[in-house]
């Protein structure tokens, strides 16, 4: 559904909330807090009070939102349970279409980055 930017913002902060799902992966609380900055004049304000959002969050915030990711070409995308966004960037960059071999080889580096970064690599 696209609604106009004036319409957005003038949204309850649960629905704008609910409309800007899996902008950022599992975080709602990047729209909840850019929800504060309304209104928006147009798509580029909306894109900076969210980055803005995320900038200015904790470390331990920042963190979280990156470890909310799925891998690439992980679990969660052989069992389907992306979100609708992760999953069209994944088919987007052909990670769908691995063979299994592809996919062993994703598994390991997946592991080995997660192991010595503490996040997965997205």
């Amino acid at each position: 559904m696209l609604l106009a930017i004036q319409t957005l913002s003038s949204l309850d902060r649960a629905t704008f909330v609910a409309m800007l799902e899996g902008v950022f992966e599992h975080s709602p609380w990047v729209a909840e807090r850019a929800w504060a900055q309304r209104p928006f004049a147009d798509l580029p304000e909306l894109e900076l009070a969210l980055i803005n959002s995320m900038l200015s969050a904790t470390a331990a915030e920042q963190l979280a939102l990156i470890r909310a990711h799925p891998e690439l070409a992980g679990k969660a995308a052989i069992a389907g349970e992306l979100t609708a966004e992760s999953t069209r960037e994944q088919a987007g960059a052909r990670l769908d279409a691995c063979t299994p071999a592809e996919f062993a080889r994703l598994q390991a580096l997946n592991a080995s980055y997660t192991a010595r970064f503490g996040f997965p690599f997205i």
